[in-house]
């Protein structure tokens, strides 16, 4: 596995993580469709959550945040549609979280979390 696979790998592993300690419930990750890929689903108080996980090694390139676009988000929106549709149950209530994952090769790995970026 290249390297920055095994950097996006271990920035999803710990924004699951992230998500489970602050009360989420993961239900599906790195699901695929034709359209693309969601890379967590979780439930959070009755709300289906369809979180964009972003890891960088660094912010030399620039906020792993910022590599998340308007065309990114619409795309984003039609694969939790097509995970809804999928996957029947209740999804009356829906969103779209972000999260970035800072992980240095030589330290800790630093977290941020932006709920209803979409």
């Amino acid at each position: 596995m290249a390297a920055k696979d095994l950097l996006g790998r271990r920035g999803e592993d710990l924004a699951a993580a992230f998500l489970t300690e602050a009360g989420y419930l993961v239900v599906d990750r790195n699901w695929r469709c034709n359209q693309g890929e969601i890379d967590i689903v979780a439930v959070e108080d009755a709300e289906t959550v369809f979180v964009e996980v972003k890891t960088r090694s660094s912010v030399a390139f620039g906020h792993p945040f910022e590599a998340i676009t308007a065309q990114k988000l619409a795309r984003l929106r039609r694969l939790a549609a097509a995970w809804c549709a999928a996957n029947p149950g209740d999804h009356r209530r829906i969103r779209i979280d972000a999260i970035s994952v800072i992980a240095p090769a030589d330290g800790p790995a630093q977290i941020d979390h932006l709920a209803r970026v979409f």
